[in-house]
């Protein structure tokens, strides 16, 4: 199967250039990118907040180069600067570490370690080789390791050829083979029905997310989808002329499609999909299942990638606060939290509500669940959480009783988490 659709940026793999100040950070990137991107000078800090490139790694396809700025830089907005370069290695699928003729020093082995930790594969670059060769001694220190490095000129290469192969050959088998939405769930040249509401969120003349990856992902298998608004589906149904193998609703809709759905029809939602390709199902599933047990007065962390204006009716903000205080019959206290970060003091919270994660890569999808794994704190996503306020939890989620989750937890290591 093809890689998700790559205009989104949750599905382009982030491949981050890592390193001290004047390693020769922004000119690697200007050499594989094979144009001037970022700002190359000798004075330190010239790099601020991690620069970002979207590239053609082909035949990989799209992804996203990071110039991040010095991890030595030594000031109090150089100090900030290396915690964003921090951030950017924590989403990273893949990194290059550089280092110049000063070879391997206690940064490049404490970077190199963290790498190793988050299971995120680089390569170590000796740049300015031709002022001095990586010594024998950090050759031997690589290989003992099982650390791939390389040697480069970047004020004498021409050709960013053999640096992309090396790139394509670091790529870990999920990027290049990325698990499905619900291939795996249906026959082949499966009928599948969609049923998506317009989204008073989204810009104008375009589906969300969720929804359009999917419709890409069914047509790619060789599937037929029919896509309707909620109140449609029953007109939908009776012009079919064989009935779907599965029905998949925005989890607003849930409760509507169920009543018109005929209960032998499997029914899932959008963000069921997502919970079991970029995040963990089980986790979700099982603090989907907490929300009944949370006391009066308990915090509830509300979470989203995306940065967006909220209005009246906002799902996090209003809808989803107003279902979990009718479904629990308690007055609850919600904090919300939107962007790129992630709270640290989620030991507070009795529960966090995550979006579906569209927009995040699988590697910061997974550095969430692992804050909140390590925190103690159960974790659902906004539809799950809405099918279990709805009683359709069981409902929703009996087509994947029969499959094995695709993505099962990865035990990121704590070491790599500080407390």
């Amino acid at each position: 199967m093809a890689s998700p659709s790559p205009g989104f940026r949750g599905n382009r793999p982030v491949i981050a250039i890592l390193g001290r100040c004047n390693t020769g950070k922004s000119s690697l990137l200007n050499f594989i990118a094979g144009q001037p991107v970022a700002m190359v000078s000798s004075t330190p800090g010239t790099t601020a907040d991690p620069l970002s490139k979207p590239f053609e790694l082909l035949p990989l396809g799209p992804v996203t180069f990071y110039d991040t700025a010095g991890l030595d830089e030594d000031s109090p907005l150089g100090r900030l600067r290396g915690q964003a370069s921090l951030s950017t290695m924590l989403k990273a699928d893949m990194a290059l570490l550089l280092t110049d003729e000063e070879g391997i020093g206690p940064l490049e082995r404490s970077c190199a370690q963290s790498l190793q930790e988050s299971h995120t594969p680089f390569i170590l670059l000796f740049n300015k080789s031709d002022i001095r060769p990586a010594s024998a001694q950090d050759l031997a220190w690589c290989a003992q390791q099982g650390i791939a490095c390389m040697q480069i000129s970047l004020e004498r290469e021409k050709d960013p050829t053999p640096l992309r192969q090396a790139l394509l050959e670091l790529a870990p088998a999920r990027l290049w083979r990325p698990p499905p939405l619900l291939a795996d769930l249906v026959p082949e040249n499966p009928l599948v029905v969609c049923v998506a509401p317009i989204d008073a969120g989204a810009p104008a003349g375009r589906l969300i997310a969720p929804q359009v990856q999917t419709l890409r992902e069914i047509i790619e298998i060789g599937g037929q989808a029919l896509l309707l608004q909620p109140g449609q589906l029953k007109q939908g149904l009776n012009r079919l002329r064989a009935r779907p193998h599965l029905v998949i609703t925005d989890s607003q809709a849930v409760r509507q499609v169920n009543r018109d759905l005929p209960a032998d029809i499997l029914l899932t939602t959008f963000s069921m999909l997502f919970a079991r390709q970029k995040a963990d199902f089980g986790l979700m599933l099982e603090g989907a299942r907490q929300i009944k047990n949370l006391a009066e007065g308990a915090r509830v962390l509300i979470a989203e990638a995306c940065s967006h204006h909220a209005q009246k009716d906002d799902i996090g903000r209003a809808k989803l606060p107003a279902w979990l205080q009718a479904c629990t019959g308690r007055a609850l206290n919600f904090s919300f939290y939107a962007g790129t970060g992630f709270p640290e003091n989620l030991a507070e919270y009795s529960l966090a509500l995550h979006c579906g994660g569209c927009m995040l890569t699988y590697k910061e999808m997974q550095n969430r669940l692992h804050s909140c794994r390590n925190a103690g704190v159960p974790v659902t996503n906004y539809g799950m959480a809405i099918a279990q306020c709805q009683g359709l939890l069981a409902r929703v989620s009996r087509i994947f009783e029969q499959r094995q989750p695709q993505l099962p937890a990865p035990g990121l290591p704590a070491a790599f988490f500080p407390e």
